[in-house]
């Protein structure tokens, strides 16, 4: 790619990535043809500098560059890490049914990825918008598409309902169906409408409720459990002895956001101390700062962070979650 390209792919659309960085950094960046003049701070201009030129790298390996890259790769470069998102765009994990391939856009999700293909239990725990049910989806049916399992199963408790649906009009799937849609989703964009109704019209992709699990077997298949915070200890431990012969299991759940009635236990909290250290099962935490979504997403959940840091009842993000403390948690 010559050079000028570059500097379009990474000023953005109507140089909105630069002015990010300016805002940011407090700095001022002047193009003058293919050179660049970057004012401002000694430490903040160094610091635009590494980020210009770590997201021109990345622009250079025909990564997408926006917004939201700029603000994760400025976190690194003040870290002074930025040469480390050379590693986050190698590895394809899916092709989604439009083409487009899916890829870690931080560290935390090349590690998260990279202990799915490596173990045969991940449990993934962090804040909304880290994409750890999206990952989870394209990991699995790239595992289908490759005939490594040749069933997915998608699951996640019904909190809401306390589990009991009965009350909800229409059939089984119409009662179901809202508390699995996120799941729905990923599918659909990972094969596409027409493929997926084939596959769970055949029985290769089945989503159901976590009750629906009790008393099953599950041989070669890619399992994932969605929002596991909202389990209890018996659903989860229900769930773990489900797992069969040539299968493998994803756990997500964001254990900050925990909707059980008051007094019962979270079975990803206890899970995450009582697996801790097992052989073959990962624990993989992502935090605000692998966030993919809208970068104002990225804020609030730091906002709430610091709210709880604030109330004494937290540690700093990038630490193991205080909901995991072994003495004295009173949560």
């Amino acid at each position: 790619m010559e050079r000028i390209e570059l500097l379009i792919a990474v000023f953005g659309a109507f140089d909105e990535n630069i002015k990010l960085l300016e805002r940011e950094l407090g700095v001022s960046v002047v193009s003058r043809g293919t050179e660049l003049k970057i004012s401002g701070g000694e430490a903040e201009v160094e610091i635009a500098a590494r980020t210009i030129g770590a997201l021109a790298g990345m622009a250079a390996r025909g990564e997408a560059v926006g917004t939201q890259t700029v603000q994760y790769v400025i976190g690194l470069a003040r870290d002074g890490r930025e040469a480390e998102v050379h590693t986050m765009g190698r590895d394809v994990l899916c092709i989604t049914a439009k083409g487009k391939p899916v890829k870690a856009k931080t560290l935390g999700q090349k590690r998260y990825m990279e202990a799915i293909q490596k173990n045969t239990i991940v449990m993934g725990v962090g804040p909304a918008g880290t994409g750890k049910t999206y990952l989870a989806v394209a990991a699995a049916v790239a595992a289908f598409r490759d005939k490594r399992v040749s069933r997915i199963i998608l699951t996640r408790p019904a909190v809401e309902a306390g589990e009991k649906l009965g009350f909800l009009p229409g059939d089984l799937q119409s009662k179901v169906d809202p508390y699995l849609r996120p799941l729905y989703d990923g599918l659909f964009d990972m094969l596409g409408a027409e493929n997926f109704a084939k596959y769970q019209e055949r029985g290769s992709i089945e989503v159901a409720p976590l009750a629906y699990m009790r008393g099953r077997t599950l041989d070669d298949s890619f399992i994932i459990l969605d929002e596991a915070q909202n389990t209890t200890p018996e659903q989860m431990k229900m769930f773990l002895t489900r797992l069969g012969f040539g299968s493998q299991a994803v756990i997500t759940g964001d254990i900050t956001q925990i909707d059980l009635p008051d007094g019962k236990a979270s079975g990803l909290k206890e899970a995450l101390r009582v697996l801790d250290g097992v052989e073959g099962i990962a624990q993989c935490y992502l935090t605000e700062k692998d966030v993919v979504r809208h970068e104002l997403v990225q804020r609030i959940v730091k906002a709430y962070a610091d709210y709880e840091n604030k109330k004494g009842r937290g540690k700093p993000a990038e630490s193991r979650h205080p909901a995991l403390r072994r003495k004295g948690d009173k949560r």
